[in-house]
Parts: C-alpha cells; sequence; structure tokens
C-alpha cells in the first residue's frame, strides 16, 4: 500500500514538473522553464558538436523544440502511468482477449497512459471505477492541451523570429545602401536619418521582448550570415554613436541615445536571459557575434 502511495505522488510530481515548465515557457514573462532551458542548451551543443558547417547550428532550434515538445509529453505520460499503475489490474476492465493477471505491470499502465494522452481510445484497457473514469479523460484533456500549447509556441517562435530577421534585413539593406552611394548614413538629412534611428529602436525594443518571453529564438539561427542580427548591431551602435555627436540636431541625438540605450538594453537581455559573457555592450555583441 504504501508503494502504491509513494507510485501515486511521484506520478503527479512529474505531472506537475511538466505543467509548470510548459506554464513558464508559454505563459511567465519571465518563466526560466528550466527543463525546456536545459535541453536546448544541451540540444544546441550537441548540434555544434556533430554538424557539419553551419548545419549543425541551423539544426539547433528546430531539434531543440521539438526535443521540449518530447520531453513534456514524455513527463505527462510517465506520470499518469505511474498513477495507473496501483489501480492495475482491479480498476479497469479489459477486453475478453486479454488475461488481466498478466497485464498488470508499468509497461501497460504506460500504454494506457499513451493511449489517453493522444486520445486513440482502442478500449481493450478501459476504466472500471468512478474516479478513473474521470481521470482518463482528464488525460485525454491534457494531451489535446499539450498539442495546442505546442502550436502555439511554434507559432510564438515563428513570429518572432520573423521580426526579428527583418529589423536585421532593413539594416542590412541601410549598410548596402551606404556601400552603393558612397556615403556614410549619419550625414543624410536628419530628418530622414531621425526616422530609420526610430524605426531601428521600436524594432530592436520589440526584439529584446520577444528574447525575453522565447529564449529559444536565439537558436533559429540565420542562414546568411552577413543579414544575422549578430552581425549588424555593431554597425548600429556605430550608426547610433556617430547620429549622436554634439553638432548634430538635438531631435536626432535624442533618437539615437534612444537606440544606443536599446542596444544596451537587448546587450544586457543576453547576458541575462541567454547567459552571454561580457561586462559591457560591446563585449557582449562580440560574444553574441561569435555564436
Amino acid at each position: 500500500m504504501a508503494v502504491d502511495v509513494v507510485w501515486t505522488l511521484l506520478g503527479i510530481a512529474l505531472i506537475a514538473l511538466a505543467l509548470r515548465d510548459i506554464f513558464d515557457v508559454l505563459f511567465h514573462p519571465l518563466g526560466r522553464g528550466m527543463i525546456a532551458r536545459a535541453i536546448v542548451l544541451a540540444v544546441s551543443a550537441v548540434s555544434r558538436r556533430i554538424g557539419p558547417g553551419r548545419a549543425g547550428p541551423l539544426l539547433a532550434g528546430p531539434l531543440g523544440y521539438a526535443a521540449v515538445v518530447a520531453s513534456w509529453a514524455a513527463l505527462l505520460a510517465l506520470g499518469w502511468a505511474l498513477i495507473f499503475l496501483p489501480e492495475m489490474p482491479d480498476g479497469f476492465s479489459f477486453d475478453s482477449g486479454l488475461d488481466p493477471a498478466s497485464h498488470a505491470g508499468f509497461g501497460d499502465a504506460l500504454y494506457l497512459s499513451l493511449v489517453n494522452l493522444t486520445s486513440l481510445g482502442y478500449g481493450d484497457i478501459a476504466p472500471a471505477t468512478p474516479l478513473l473514469r474521470i481521470l482518463c479523460p482528464v488525460e485525454t484533456t491534457f494531451g489535446l492541451g499539450l498539442l495546442t500549447a505546442s502550436i502555439s509556441w511554434l507559432i510564438s517562435i515563428y513570429n518572432a523570429v520573423s521580426r526579428r530577421d527583418s529589423l536585421a534585413h532593413e539594416v542590412r539593406l541601410a549598410k548596402d545602401a551606404e556601400a552603393r552611394l558612397g556615403a556614410k548614413l549619419a550625414d543624410a538629412d536628419p530628418a530622414l536619418l531621425e526616422s530609420m534611428l526610430a524605426s531601428f529602436a521600436e524594432q530592436l525594443i520589440r526584439a529584446r521582448r520577444d528574447l525575453i518571453h522565447f529564449p529559444i529564438t536565439h537558436y533559429f539561427r540565420t542562414e546568411d550570415d552577413e543579414r544575422a542580427l549578430s552581425n549588424l548591431l555593431p554597425y548600429l551602435r556605430s550608426l547610433a554613436a556617430e547620429a549622436g555627436e554634439p553638432e548634430r540636431p538635438r531631435s536626432l541625438r535624442v533618437r539615437a541615445e534612444i537606440l544606443g540605450m536599446a542596444i544596451d538594453d537587448f546587450a544586457e537581455t543576453l547576458r541575462v536571459r541567454l547567459r552571454f559573457p561580457g561586462e559591457t555592450t560591446e563585449a557582449t555583441l562580440a560574444h553574441y557575434r561569435g555564436g
């Protein structure tokens, strides 16, 4: 009896652990999502070691996402299996072709848990007590919730990556335009430059918020290094510094200062959320550029 209680409590703990991690990743702005974080870091490290060239790092994000979702599903399936295990076989009715005495182990409890979680409902093993008749559909609800949460997370990641890459592309175009015209962008019409700096700052602030909410987006890399935000932030910082020189119009200097502070905040987020080294913005951005 005591062993049955231990299995049940362990199952509840695993389910609670999965739910806490899902909540932290999806719904808590400052949630760490410790399981998800550890898995993504491990997948990223492995991808760097085994992936040829840039193929490994490019796969780190998608593989990390798949591994995290799989870990959530595994925790839920194992947790519910441990809850069902003490009730096997007396708490369930079995198909006429099955011998209850030979289907009372953990493997059968896990099988039942997976059937419930995926809402397959084979019917060869069915709950027979009032409590289990409630718990089995509850697990199916958890499975449907996991599917919905996984899809919502993927959509959020895609949107965040798209916003980050759009900012990087716009900065890259500005840099290329500067090279083609043979004139520094900082020497452009102050009103035009002010508008551009405001746009860059707004988008960078949004990218920082995305990184806070969804740190995994860092591991969804851009195929072209030259168009990656990590390689373009130093240029953006130098542009802000040039536009903020004392002889510039006051309104332009204000915009340049805001952009500079936005870059500082982004670097601080890299240090806090992704544990990037560096005591200064320049040092952190150098590590960010290196991967």
